[in-house]
């Protein structure tokens, strides 16, 4: 992904939690059947040693893992939120008229190599791990202990497990940073008038970016 320096979204932590923040992604490899990509939720976590890995499970009968060879080489993408920009909203518009619309987005594509364990203790893990995260804050949680131990079992039989071993990501965060002050001001006037919540979530990250400079 192409990333010029003013839209890079900042230090390995700062990208890592992002990812755990969205962690609706998806996985494309090169296969011995050509390119596969499948959507799918997965989990972060860090070794002791820092090294960060990323979980999840794909659906047994999906010939994306029998076509690709564990340890292959992957890509995990990540997308926050994203919105289309005006240039109506340019206070520049009016002067020069020298202006074009854009999208504004943030996205991360980690690179990586994937595996697919099949052992029942990894993908129970990996299940109570999903579930939990999903599940918290919730006023009654569901759990994966509420659902008897055989149908649990019969479930996993239709899964195998996926882990990704992180080697590098390139991270975007595309918020107007480009843009003078004025025009800023716009984007996030613009946006926050939107009944789209897509587009007020993006209004507050331009606003929080732009805040963070002044």
């Amino acid at each position: 992904m192409y990333v010029p320096p003013l839209f890079a979204m900042g230090e390995d932590d700062e990208v890592l939690a992002f990812c755990a923040a969205h962690p609706f992604a998806a996985l494309v490899t090169q296969g011995s059947s050509g390119l596969y990509a499948t959507h799918l939720p997965v989990i972060l976590k860090r070794a002791p040693s820092g090294e960060a890995s990323f979980f999840g499970h794909l659906a047994r009968a999906n010939p994306h893992w029998q076509n690709t060879a564990a340890g292959s080489e992957a890509l995990l993408i990540f997308t926050g939120p994203q919105a289309y920009v005006t240039p109506s909203w340019y206070a520049t518009k009016k002067e020069t008229a020298k202006v074009v619309p854009t999208w504004n987005y943030a996205a991360v594509h980690v690179r990586g190599h994937v595996s697919w364990p099949t052992d029942a203790e990894f993908l129970r893990q990996n299940l109570t791990d999903l579930t939990d995260r999903h599940e918290a804050g919730r006023d009654h949680p569901w759990a994966l202990t509420d659902a008897p131990d055989s149908f649990v079992a019969m479930q996993m039989r239709a899964i195998v497990g996926m882990q990704f071993v992180v080697a590098s990501f390139d991270a975007k965060l595309k918020m107007s940073q480009n843009r003078p002050a004025v025009d800023v001001d716009g984007v996030v006037a613009g946006l926050s008038a939107s009944e789209d919540p897509m587009d007020q979530a993006v209004a507050r990250c331009v606003a929080d970016i732009r805040d963070s400079r002044s």
